[in-house]
């Protein structure tokens, strides 16, 4: 489904930009959905946090961006606009996240 491999994207992207920064875990983030994606809000909502489980990503609130422009050349995509991390290892995590972030290569 194009939808999952747009969302094993998105959470690759958020552990690229925890890792790079030296973060724990991603607190939050935006994403902007184009007007003619495959991915829509409420799948995304839906099915994030289950492709985030297990990842520095889980847990992490979602702010969405929406655009009706049709006819911007990004219309068919999704873009991780911002992300939110904390780089605290002492800071309490979500339940259900692993303890530590995930280490060794990507």
């Amino acid at each position: 489904m194009h939808e999952e491999a747009l969302l094993k994207d998105l959470v690759r992207k958020l552990d690229e930009v925890a890792r790079s920064n030296g973060a724990v875990r991603v607190l939050g983030f935006t994403v902007w959905i184009g007007g003619l994606s495959h991915l829509t809000e409420e799948q995304l909502r839906a099915r994030f946090p289950l492709a985030a489980e297990g990842t520095v990503a889980e847990g992490a609130r979602i702010a969405v961006e929406r655009s009706s422009d049709l006819s911007d050349p990004r219309a068919q995509g999704v873009v991780l606009v911002s992300v939110e991390v904390d780089t605290d290892p002492a800071a309490p995590r979500s339940p259900g996240a692993p303890s530590s972030s995930r280490g060794g290569a990507p």
